[in-house]
């Protein structure tokens, strides 16, 4: 058994997850906040038999979309924060873990 432990993008959040339901997953859906750009993700937990694995991870892969946002930063000098030039960075896509399960029980 396994448990795969996604990171998503919050726009591609809901495609990944109705694609996941619709080919009967079970999922489970947590609200998580990035650390890079503090930005709101969602990680979705599956657990699911070693069989199965290869076609949720096409189904997370097909519909995480990875795509470039220009956000801003900021420089800091001294003790004083300064606006500078915005960066344009790649988000969305997936951080997928597969994680071995060696006991699952539901109550």
């Amino acid at each position: 058994m396994k448990l795969v432990l996604a990171i998503l993008n919050s726009d591609d959040a809901h495609a990944v997850i109705s694609s996941l339901t619709r080919a009967e997953f079970n999922v489970t859906k947590l609200a998580t906040t990035g650390g890079f750009l503090s930005a709101g993700n969602v990680t979705v937990l599956v657990g699911l038999d070693e069989a199965r694995l290869d076609s949720a991870l096409e189904l997370i892969e097909k519909h995480s979309n990875s795509r470039k946002q220009v956000i801003p930063s900021t420089s800091d000098v001294g003790m004083n924060l300064y606006s500078a030039m915005p960066v344009q960075v790649n988000v969305g896509g997936a951080t997928v873990f597969v994680l071995d399960v060696e006991q699952f029980v539901k109550f």
